[in-house]
């Protein structure tokens, strides 16, 4: 009968189990994999408490990010940029204004916002005004207005 190992897992493993999970594996399996990853820890007291620490840490950090979100979606909401573009007859861009565009002039407004937190289906390839939704968080949202104006040849 193979003698089992005791260990704390440090992220989630898929078929073993959760952060912070203590679960018994073989031996090979957690000198081999598991501990040279950095996936889990040996069961012992004082990793116990370190797993405790860290957790503790994590959600100090997580509970911070929060409310930055959402103090800076509170200032978001109802900002307006506007850009100005060389259009067509018909109201169509040559060209188009997508995450990065919206995220680079918000910046410029004092903003603390990425490409990534804009989300757009597609970017905007027309003249008017759009409301776009910035997510800072899974459950922080705003919504920012996006003007798109012609911009007159010179």
């Amino acid at each position: 009968m193979a003698k089992h190992l005791e260990v704390i897992l440090r992220r989630k493993v898929e078929d073993l189990g959760d952060v912070g999970d203590v679960v018994s594996v073989r031996p090979g399996y957690a000198r081999n994999y598991l501990l040279p990853q950095g996936l889990a820890y040996a069961a012992t007291e004082q990793n116990r408490r370190r797993l405790e620490q860290e957790r503790a840490a994590a959600l100090l950090a997580e509970e911070r990010d929060l409310s930055n979100a959402r103090v800076l979606a509170e200032r978001l909401e109802g900002a307006s940029i506007t850009f100005s573009m060389l259009a067509g007859e018909e109201g169509k861009l040559y060209g188009s204004v997508g995450p990065r565009d919206i995220a680079a002039q918000l910046s410029e407004q004092g903003f603390d916002v990425h490409g990534r937190h804009v989300v757009m289906k597609e970017p905007i390839k027309a003249l008017g005004v759009y409301s776009v939704p910035i997510r800072l968080y899974p459950e922080v949202e705003a919504s920012i207005k996006v003007w798109v104006v012609k911009r007159e040849e010179e």
